[in-house]
Formats: structure tokens, sequence, C-alpha cells
């Protein structure tokens, strides 16, 4: 069996949504299923720590995370008409970040084979300078980033597979051709973004991948996206680190969108993910939750990911 990390942090519960479909219970449900399960007592489970503003910085505009931590502050509940915030959802937004930083030193190092950081508020819709789409801090392209200047990765390839397009993600790296961005995404959907001719840009043309796909989806598209396009992109690309921007709103019980994918698709994806990183990376492969908002969905989902990421290696 793999050796998989799981990062939570009870802070996280204390992003304080309202009635909210980004809300605590999400995380609440995913450890509820875990727990009884004999996964559970197999995962390795680090604690997160928060991101510095230097780790932020790497991504975002200097004057960004000073600005979300005054919101908090003094009491604002909106960012935009999508993001919510409370008084702890900086602390929590930091430590979000940061999960990825710790999952990152754990692939690299190798202290784990993998790890799924269990993480709100998410992340993929921030932008350079702004919150936006339930996101406040961009994770997975503050981990990207980290990967790079700090462990010395020099290629990193981001698959999001959350119905709804990474928008901040891909403008992290659009000029850039040392982080390859793809996803697969409900087309046209928020934010509106994802277009298949939005390939990149000067160094960066063709170091971005779109797949838009038509509501109601299934299964056997997506599987199809993955082995057939997706994976020899990987190839191609040869990374040396895998980060996976984890929804699971492309659930066909999600009530948030319209593609129509079983929780066991999510596990099939993970293992041809997973067979690529084995073959291209050494294995590493680190996952971080973004959407999913049917709680049990979410859960059954997040329960077949990790069994996949914590299989033994064929």
């Amino acid at each position: 069996m793999s050796k998989t990390a799981y990062l939570y942090d009870p802070l996280y519960l204390e992003h304080e949504t309202g009635q909210h479909p980004e809300c605590p219970s999400r995380l609440q449900s995913i450890n509820r299923k875990l727990e009884v399960s004999d996964l559970f007592g197999r995962l390795e489970k680090p604690a997160p720590r928060k991101a510095t503003l230097n780790d932020i910085a790497r991504v975002h505009d200097a004057g960004h995370a000073p600005m979300v931590a005054r919101a908090c502050e003094e009491g604002v509940h909106q960012l935009d008409g999508d993001t919510s915030i409370s008084t702890r959802s900086y602390e929590a937004a930091l430590l979000s970040a940061g999960a990825g930083l710790v999952a990152v030193d754990l692939v690299v190092d190798g202290n784990c084979d993998n790890a799924f950081c269990a993480v709100r508020p998410p992340g993929h819709h921030a932008e350079h300078d702004r919150a936006m789409g339930f996101c406040l801090f961009n994770n997975v392209a503050v981990a990207a980033r980290y990967a790079q200047q700090v462990k010395g990765l020099e290629r990193v390839f981001i698959f999001d597979w959350d119905v709804h397009h990474g928008n901040g993600s891909q403008h992290s790296f659009y000029s850039d051709p040392t982080v390859f961005y793809s996803s697969t995404h409900q087309y046209p959907f928020y934010p509106g973004t994802g277009a298949e001719d939005e390939t990149g840009t000067g160094d960066g043309l063709g170091a971005t991948l779109n797949f838009p796909m038509r509501p109601y989806a299934s299964d056997d598209d997506y599987l199809g996206i993955v082995e057939n396009r997706l994976i020899p992109s990987m190839q191609k690309f040869k990374p040396d680190l895998i980060i996976i921007s984890a929804g699971f709103d492309a659930h066909q019980d999600d009530p948030l969108a319209q593609i129509n994918l079983s929780s066991e698709c999510f596990g099939k994806m993970t293992t041809l993910i997973r067979k690529a990183a084995n073959e291209l990376c050494a294995g590493r492969l680190i996952s971080m939750l973004e959407g999913g908002y049917n709680l049990d969905a979410l859960a059954d989902s997040v329960h077949h990911h990790l069994q996949q990421l914590s299989a033994d290696s064929e």
C-alpha cells in the first residue's frame, strides 16, 4: 500500500460562510465518511502549516493578502457576490494554502508517496489581485511556485477536474512554459473562461490545455479525455510534479452543475493520473480540494479518490 498523506485542520471549519454551498459541512461530511472506513487508519495525517506572506506573494499581488486580512478584521462578510468571509477566514485561507506546501515537502522529500489536502476555502478562481468564486488564495498555484522556487523542481503539471474552469490558476501561468495547466469543465459556465482556443501566450503558448465539456457529459467522456488526450500531454511535458485541483462538483448529484460523473469515475481518473505520475515524476502527486457541494456525493468521491491514491502500485 502506498504512503498517502491526508492533510486537514479544524480551523478550516471556522471559515464561516452562512447559508452558502461552500460551507463547513463539506469537510465534516468527508471526515465522517473516512473515519468509519478501513482506509482512514492507514493514512498519514501530518498537520498543515500556515503559508507566509512571501509564499502567497509568489502568486498574488503584494497587497492582496493584507486586503483579505483587513476585510476579515473589520467584519466584512462578502468580498464579492459569491465569496463570503468571516473573522477567521484569513487564517483558514493561509492554512489552506499552507497545506499544499506541506504536501509538496512530503512528496518531494520522499516521506510520502502522494497527498490529499482536505482544505477550505478553495483556491482555483482566485486571481492575482482579487478573491472570487468562493476562493481567497490560489492554493494550487502557491504550491506550484513553492515546488519550483523553494524545492527546486523545474516543471509542474496542474490538472483541474473541478466542474468550473480554474481561471485564476490558468492566468497565474498563462505565459509560463514551466507550469502546464489543463482543465476539464462544463462550458459555457461560470466563470466564462476555459475555451479550447485558450492555449497560453508568449513563451507559455501551448502550456495551457482546456477541455470544455458539454452538459451531461459522462464517465466515458471524461475517462476518454484523460486517457487519450491529457496523459499524452503529461508525457510530452515531462513534469517533476503533478498537482490535481480536485473539485468533485462534476458529480451527477451535485446541485451547482450538469455533468454526470459517478463517484467511481473520480477513482478511475485518479488511477490513470497516478500511473502517469509513477512513470513520469517518481510518483510525485498532490491533490487539493476545490468544489463539491452535495455532501454525500462529495464524501463518497473523496473516498474513491483516496482509495486509489493509497492503493498498491501496479
